[in-house]
């Protein structure tokens, strides 16, 4: 899509993912700019009334005490963004940042924070120009929400700070606003807060994992198919009335996926029949279904957590319908920090069965007449044996990646904010258990697909011969020793981008 319109509705998962990662333009519409226009005249009431209001003529957090007189309230608004932007560390994804930018704007544009038009606008105008504020890896608690990242993105709209300009070139803001035409915004009453109180990061961030994931549980199921037909496993044990046994919706998928990829398998086809004695293959093999499908379910449980989140308006306080302004806690990011703990996890053990299916190629104890570690030469040739190697140190990493970080709550702001998320650091480790599975299948898939030409004259099914000739443009078949890293970042890529799926679905159809 070229283009998101922004309402006061919620977002859908692809619109975010379209506006962060491909550089979609956004738009605001009429009736959101309505809703903004008539909080702002609730808050500029507050604002010229004696009794003090938390966040529009008072300090913040511990400081909530003091009321501040109104010649103050401007400096108040930009001495919050600026001490709150203390992020340090190395600067996050430029797709993490425009999703960051783009959910706070669907939440001022419900018009349930009192920010000025002007104030939501220069949102959409910062993602349209490709302006990216410098946000650090650390400095978020997920509570309240994530403060130190959006106030880094608010220091950029206030024409402060260093920002990625649309070339991705370092510059200071305010030399990339006016590059872009784009006036710095002066905040008002209440504004710095609107602009810093929420659950953006961990919840784009969640939202991006979430695209990722569904093409990667796809992809392990095609994995799994390759590696049970380059093992002469059997295919019985994924029929549909075995599997309906144990009626949980993903493994009936998963289950799905792998019948319809290992369908017309001469490999399959030549070991079936009364005679075949293959129907206790090992668990990494036959319960593929009841893994993936469990992660699948877990999947569907974020989802379901994700598109609740995008409905929210988070703000503290937040402008009600009828005009009245209330403190709340709904900027706390449990909800969201344990779904993205739970998908850490799922990564994780995807992974590892990934990494036992591999495993099981290279040993001739177990590989049913393949060479050693599948080498043209074994002794001479290590063949796939390192890379079993590189897969086994990217699952340690995922395991240790799995140990849930909104466990943990460091109380800050001088014990105010007793209990937080840490949200954002499960988003951020979850980002990276992504990127590692992504790497472990895509190893399963070259090896699978080495031991599927050693099966010669055997027949593979015509959705892994597909496969198999999509990672050949540029991965030779088996020989003689070669450089092995450049073929394995090959198959990443294909993973990554798509290809490898693509490609056996042109034979199955999309998989489920």
């Amino acid at each position: 899509m070229d283009e998101v319109v922004v309402g006061t509705g919620a977002l859908a998962p692809a619109e975010v993912v379209a506006v962060a990662r491909y550089g979609a333009r956004v738009r605001i519409d009429d009736l959101a700019l309505e809703e903004i226009a008539k909080s702002r005249t609730a808050i500029e009431a507050l604002a010229h009334a004696d009794t003090p209001h938390y966040g529009v003529s008072t300090g913040f957090g511990a400081l909530a005490t003091r009321h501040i007189a109104p010649d103050l309230r401007a400096q108040l608004q930009r001495s919050l963004v600026r001490s709150h932007a203390a992020g340090s560390g190395p600067e996050v994804e430029t797709e993490v940042v425009r999703s960051l930018a783009l959910l706070r704007l669907s939440t001022l544009a419900t018009g349930r924070t009192g920010v000025k038009v002007e104030t939501a606008q220069a949102y959409a105008n910062l993602l349209n120009a490709g302006i990216t504020p410098v946000v650090h890896e650390y400095g978020s608690l997920g509570c309240s929400g994530d403060l130190a990242p959006l106030s880094h993105v608010a220091l950029a709209v206030m024409g402060e700070g260093p920002v990625r300009n649309a070339a991705g070139e370092l510059v200071p803001a305010a030399e990339a606003l006016a590059a872009a035409g784009l006036t710095p915004v002066v905040l008002a009453e209440k504004e710095g807060l609107a602009l810093i109180n929420g659950t953006d990061g961990m919840l784009g961030m969640l939202v991006l994992a979430l695209a990722d994931l569904d093409r990667l549980l796809k992809t392990a199921d095609l994995a799994a198919a390759m590696s049970v037909e380059g093992q002469l496993g059997t295919d019985r044990v994924f029929a549909a009335d075995l599997q309906a046994l144990r009626p949980h919706p993903g493994q009936a998928a998963s289950a799905a996926n792998l019948r319809a990829v290992l369908a017309d398998s001469g490999i399959v086809a030549s070991h079936r029949g009364p005679d075949c004695n293959r129907v206790q293959d090992a668990y990494s093999l036959r319960c593929s279904p009841q893994v993936h499908g469990a992660a699948r379910d877990t999947y569907t449980h974020a989802a379901l957590v994700a598109g609740r989140e995008l409905a929210a308006a988070i703000d503290n306080p937040v402008v009600l319908p009828d005009g009245r302004v209330e403190s709340n806690g709904n900027f706390h990011g449990a909800p969201v920090g344990y779904v993205l703990d739970f998908l850490a996890i799922v990564a994780a053990d995807l992974a590892s069965i990934s990494e036992r299916r591999t495993d099981r190629f290279l040993d001739v104890a177990r590989n049913h007449g393949l060479n050693a570690f599948l080498a043209d030469d074994p002794g001479v040739d290590s063949g796939h044996m390192i890379a079993q190697y590189t897969q086994a140190a990217v699952v340690s990493e995922l395991k240790r990646l799995a140990n849930p970080a909104s466990v943990d709550s460091i109380p800050s702001s001088a014990m105010q904010e007793d209990h937080v998320s840490m949200g954002w650091s499960a988003a951020r480790k979850l980002r990276r258990s992504v990127d590692g599975l992504q790497r472990v299948l895509a190893i399963e898939i070259l090896t699978a697909a080495r031991a599927l030409d050693m099966r010669a004259p055997l027949e593979p099914s015509p959705a892994t011969s597909a496969v198999r000739r999509a990672l050949r443009v540029h991965v030779e078949g088996p020989g003689t020793d070669r450089h092995l890293a450049p073929e394995i970042e090959y198959a990443v890529q294909l993973v990554a981008d798509g290809t490898i799926l693509a490609a056996a679905e042109t034979v199955t159809g999309p998989l489920l």
